[in-house]
């Protein structure tokens, strides 16, 4: 199956897609999930840590993709391992991005249930958002790209907003002593923070829809940079106004922390409403970006209509967005997924890229 030569996206568009993808649940949860893996104040260096080696990882997935040019990841990788191999670790591609795409509608409805429509049945909240963006992939990446390229710079600007107000009760203590135990604490929270960065790997399969598949390093650099920075400051604000202990004992810090301040005066008193919705916002686009990756990786390795495809996975993705009991059991398998990603998404693109050298020192 060829990508369609009408359904093309520039690079901005490609780097605004990666950005889309990765900032999802990352922003609510990160501070509690690095920082209990960190146990000190230092978990800014663990993110700026994490955020380098997804760069660098993302960099490598590039180099991968552009010299592929039309072809996304579950096309060449059977084209340098073979049929069986190359159509296993396809696959393996597909589940994951099924599951990510299960976990990410499951972590909107639970917000939105919990903060928002209380009472709601959380399958009735995500089956709303699940055909509101099926109508949307049927459009194409391009039609993706479009949407994407308004959610992002409102999210921006409304969570700049939103983080700057919280400076008033920031306490600049509370992100010291630097590096009071040693590097080693530092560095046992990059696997917590994985599950935040993941969403880079969309670069594999965004190169075969660019105009320019050569500038794909650097809307993949542009696009890891943008949800670095503001994870960066979603951890220094967040710890730096609740401190350690107190993100600890909260699901979702950011919010907590957006609810206990307040500007009177203004058309908006209190702020979480505002940041919910971009959240929502997010959470919905790195929704839509996993699902439309499952969905090709199911029409290119079987061959099948891509409309097929989305309607074939949307049952799948319902049952597992409900399998989860609570949001205990949900954040066990957002971990999960962020180690699975670790070794799928460094690994064997390393391995592809590797592969490729290879033959072509033969040739």
């Amino acid at each position: 199956m060829t990508n369609s030569t009408k359904d093309r996206i520039t690079t901005v568009q490609t780097a605004v897609i990666v950005s889309n993808f990765m900032l999802g649940s990352g922003i609510l949860t990160l501070p509690r999930a690095a920082g209990t893996e960190v146990e000190t104040p230092d978990v800014w260096i663990s993110v700026l840590i994490g955020g380098i080696i997804a760069i660098a990882a993302g960099v490598i997935m590039a180099v991968l993709s552009k010299s592929h040019v039309g072809r996304s990841l579950f096309q060449y990788s059977q084209d340098l391992l073979g049929k069986w191999i190359g159509g296993v670790i396809s696959i393996a591609f597909v589940i994951y991005f099924f599951m990510t795409a299960a976990y990410q509608i499951r972590a909107l409805a639970e917000v939105a249930a919990f903060f928002l429509l209380e009472g709601t049945p959380t399958w009735a909240i995500f089956m709303v958002f699940m055909w509101v963006s099926h109508y949307l992939m049927t459009g194409g990446i391009n039609a993706i790209a479009r949407l994407f390229e308004i959610i992002l710079p409102i999210t921006i600007v409304i969570y700049l907003l939103v983080m700057l107000m919280a400076l008033k009760i920031f306490e600049l203590d509370n992100l010291r002593p630097v590096l009071g135990q040693g590097i080693m604490s530092v560095l046992a929270g990059l696997k917590a923070t994985s599950l935040s960065f993941i969403g880079f790997e969309i670069i594999l399969i965004l190169t075969a829809f660019m105009n320019e598949p050569n500038k794909s390093v650097k809307a993949v650099v542009y696009g890891i940079a943008i949800p670095l920075c503001l994870y960066l400051l979603t951890v220094v604000i967040v710890i730096g106004c609740l401190s350690l202990d107190g993100v600890l004992t909260r699901s979702w810090p950011t919010l907590d922390l957006v609810r206990s301040f307040e500007l009177s005066g203004l058309i908006f008193e209190r702020f979480e409403s505002l940041l919910l919705v971009i959240w929502i916002m997010q959470i919905f686009s790195s929704y839509t970006s996993a699902f439309y990756a499952a969905s090709l990786g199911v029409s290119q390795v079987f061959n099948i209509n891509m409309n097929k495809c989305l309607y074939i996975l949307l049952p799948i993705v319902f049952i597992i967005a409900t399998l989860p009991q609570n949001t205990t059991v949900l954040f066990a398998s957002g971990d999960l997924l962020g180690n699975i990603a670790i070794y799928l998404f460094i690994l064997i693109p390393f391995l592809l890229l590797l592969t490729k050298w290879k033959k072509r020192s033969k040739g």
